[in-house]
């Protein structure tokens, strides 16, 4: 029986010392736990004061950002402006340019017209090569302009006129290159007018200053007519004598030939 009891004993005895066993292994978990719970805490408190310090950073980083946004729209709005304003400028000076290009143009035509007038008056008061029955000279501007009306007054018809503008060039250019035709036209316009005295003196002054003219077979040939005129019958007999022997070939001693053969 002391034996059954000492085996119970025993048998208690361990259960009592697994029962201390296990509750000294509980006890150690519970330790273990808290640290952890408690090493998670400090973990997440240092990871939300890290995460709120990063929220800071990002806050700040914002603000600089947003700062210099709005910096950045104040230099494109002032860059734009300054660009605006630029364009204007260079629109302006477009237009002053476009102008002053007008008036310069303006400018070189009028220049180009005052030249062009100025060498139209020059050339009207140089002296400019005639070429006139044959023979060339050199008459003023004048002198041109009067042996041109007299010659109009002539086709005109008017030879009053004519004879008065003809004697009056011959005063006031003697020397002219026109002269031998002067004469001429002038034995012409005096027997237009019917003065055939004059016309005959005309036309011997003429044929005396150039028998070798041109118009020398015709001179003759008016010079008889005017003759005949005045009734003055061996004198044209004369006259159209001289023509047909110092101008045989001519078509005015043809005529000639036939008037002589008609005079009595």
């Amino acid at each position: 029986m002391r034996t059954a009891v000492l085996a119970r004993t025993a048998l208690l005895v361990l259960a009592l010392g697994g029962l201390a066993g296990a509750a000294q292994a509980q006890l150690f978990s519970d330790s273990e736990a808290r640290k952890a719970i408690i090493d998670l805490r400090e973990r997440f408190a240092a990871s939300e004061e890290q995460a709120k310090t990063r929220n800071a950073e990002l806050a700040a980083a914002n603000a600089r950002l947003t700062e210099q946004l709005a910096a950045l729209r104040r230099s494109l709005l002032e860059l734009n402006n300054q660009l605006e304003a630029l364009r204007g400028e260079v629109a302006t000076l477009r237009g002053h340019d476009e102008q002053l290009t007008r008036e310069l143009a303006e400018l070189q035509k009028s220049q180009k017209d005052v030249g062009q007038a100025l060498d139209g008056r020059l050339q009207k008061l140089e002296p400019s090569k005639v070429s006139l029955d044959g023979r060339e000279f050199v008459a003023g501007p004048a002198e041109r302009a009067a042996y041109e009306e007299a010659m109009a007054a002539i086709r005109g018809g008017d030879f009053d006129k004519a004879a008065a503008l003809l004697a009056d060039f011959q005063r006031r250019y003697p020397g002219s290159g026109y002269a031998d035709s002067v004469r001429f036209w002038l034995g012409n316009a005096l027997y237009g007018k019917r003065d055939h005295k004059g016309a005959t003196a005309a036309f011997r002054a003429f044929l005396n200053g150039a028998p070798d003219h041109p118009r020398a077979p015709d001179a003759l040939l008016a010079m008889a007519n005017s003759q005949i005129e005045m009734k003055d019958v061996s004198g044209a007999r004369r006259t159209l004598g001289e023509l047909v022997k110092a101008y045989p070939q001519s078509e005015a001693a043809q005529a000639g030939k036939q008037r002589l053969a008609t005079l009595k």
